[in-house]
């Protein structure tokens, strides 16, 4: 089995050795399942459950203070199952697998994906606040009220463009610049931000056959119920007989241009793993100017590419 990981792409992390023990552990524990189905849920397991990420436990909090997970999974045989909105789910992977080889539909969300859950084993009503990520949403005086408040809330904290991705963006209220919380959760000036860039994915192939998974908390301080690139298939995650790949970073744009999907397509126009990552995040920076990462893992082997300040990744072949 081959396995390769991320850890999100964005600022560099202020303690990369303890979230890359994380990585290791993960990637090592897909090397050693049956199938590469098996090997991507197995992998994104240990990340969903560190709040070292923003996946699972220590997800970004949304304008209304709850944590909602997301992922999607597809394997070489282009069959995909993905789940969204989901309150209280850690382990937003192996819902999205529920969907993939036990439904006949690619896509369910929100109560229902909850539900959904619960009735094949996957553990719900998970409290996936931290005391940290508590603190940091009460502290940004919480808006009340309908979306149309949460919306003038969340104008001045949720980023677009390099500011989805750990860079510095426009406040276009007060034209100056906002920090944005970077892969760590750190912003420029070195203060605790919001985690909102270590989303986790995994690629993985048997020899055989491949399969891909993204998993997410989403972006902190988003209107609640929003919806990133994540669980959708072609941009957060993509797979081929060709190979898989796994997306990371600025998500709305990411959504725009189905960054995933280009990974893979060179794959099937014959390029190597790494080329095709370096051309899918060329061609991604070139049409939004946002920041992104993504792992490619081809026949040739696993390749990565990002343009933020960092992207942890770890690899194992068995």
């Amino acid at each position: 089995m081959r396995v390769v990981v991320h850890g999100g792409a964005g600022g560099a992390p202020d303690e990369p050795a303890p979230r890359q023990a994380v990585l290791d552990e993960a990637a090592e524990r897909g090397a050693d399942a049956r199938t590469s189905l098996d090997a991507v849920e197995a992998a994104l397991a240990p990340l969903e459950s560190s709040p070292r990420f923003n996946a699972g436990v220590g997800g970004a909090v949304q304008s209304d203070g709850a944590v909602r997970t997301d992922a999607g999974v597809m394997t070489s045989d282009r069959e995909v199952g993905a789940a969204c909105s989901m309150p209280g789910v850690e382990h937003a992977a192996s819902v999205a697998r529920v969907v993939h080889s036990e439904t006949p539909h690619v896509f369910v969300s929100g109560e229902h994906a909850v539900d959904l859950a619960a009735d094949f084993g996957v553990e719900t009503g998970v409290d996936l606040l931290t005391d940290e990520t508590r603190e940091r949403y009460e502290a940004e005086d919480p808006p009340r009220g309908g979306p149309r408040k949460h919306l003038d809330w969340l104008a001045t904290r949720f980023g677009s463009g390099s500011g989805q991705a750990g860079g510095e963006s426009e406040d276009e209220e007060s034209g100056g610049e906002r920090e944005s919380g970077g892969d760590d959760g750190t912003s420029d000036d070195g203060k605790r931000g919001a985690p909102d860039h270590d989303t986790v994915g995994a690629v993985a192939t048997d020899g055989e056959t491949f399969a891909a998974a993204t998993s997410t908390g989403g972006r902190s301080f988003a209107l609640a119920g929003r919806v990133g690139d994540v669980p959708q298939v072609g941009s957060g995650f993509f797979c081929t007989e060709a190979g898989g790949a796994s997306a990371t970073g600025a998500g709305e744009d990411i959504a725009r241009v189905t960054l995933s999907r280009r990974a893979v397509g060179y794959l099937d126009e014959g390029l190597g793993a790494q080329e095709a990552a370096d051309r899918a995040i060329e061609e991604f920076e070139e049409i939004t100017g946002s920041g992104a990462g993504v792992i490619v893992l081809g026949d040739d082997g696993a390749g990565s590419a990002f343009n933020t300040d960092g992207m942890q990744t770890s690899v194992v072949h068995e």
